[in-house]
């Protein structure tokens, strides 16, 4: 279970991620997790694929803000963690998570923006057994994930820059290592993300045709 940041008050969340969901259950899947800093592109991206590729595209921060509108316990948490720029605890992000992939019709998700640290990794494949086909990496400069979040505009808690700056460092010492976990198994496809939304998802494609032939789809197929 993840406690929230050294310099805030500790918190934990009560919800157990269900244990039946076993490596039968997940038998047949693939799994690509999304990851890169906070205006990076990858809700843009996944949504690219998820209509391209026929991917579900789970996005954990869109699981988070409709825990957060149902006004619930954990919703409360939620917010709360958003606007110190914190991490929600595994435990609640997995459960969460699970419940979106039970509800899907689908076997192949794309989910964007987990794991963000290694409690996350490590209770995703303690709970759901899972292991991604590989990760996708979209790197971007510091410089640039600010200017995109500054101009981005939507009224979100965690949109001005003091928020950023916190969610820029929660990256950087918590998402960056389980990056560099993948990568040093060899399972990062690195992409330049500092293109046009459009350069960048053509270099996504090549990483998904890749994948297609591995499980032994043709191009001809898409």
């Amino acid at each position: 279970m993840e406690t929230m940041a050294k310099d805030g008050a500790a918190q934990e969340a009560t919800v157990t991620p269900n244990k039946d969901v076993s490596e039968d259950n997940l038998k047949g899947y693939t799994v690509i997790y999304v990851l890169g800093g906070p205006g990076s592109g990858k809700s843009t991206q996944c949504a690219k694929i998820a209509t391209y590729f026929g991917f579900c595209h789970l996005s954990v921060g869109d699981l988070l803000e409709a825990e957060v509108e149902t006004r619930s316990e954990y919703g409360k948490m939620i917010e709360d963690c958003k606007k110190e720029g914190k991490l929600v605890p595994s435990d609640l992000v997995v459960k969460l998570l699970q419940q979106a992939m039970q509800r899907s019709q689908n076997k192949k998700f794309v989910i964007d923006g987990f794991p963000r640290n290694e409690e996350n990794r490590a209770a995703a494949e303690s709970f759901m057994k899972i292991e991604p086909d590989f990760v996708l990496f979209l790197d971007c400069s510091e410089e640039e994930m600010k200017r995109r979040l500054l101009n981005r505009n939507q009224g979100r808690v965690d949109d001005n820059i003091s928020t950023i700056q916190k969610r820029l460092k929660v990256y950087f010492e918590c998402t960056l290592p389980v990056i560099n976990y993948y990568s040093a198994e060899g399972n990062v496809r690195k992409i330049d993300a500092e293109r046009s939304p459009e350069e960048v998802f053509e270099a996504i494609k090549d990483v998904f045709f890749e994948l297609k032939e591995k499980h032994g789809e043709t191009r001809m197929t898409l």
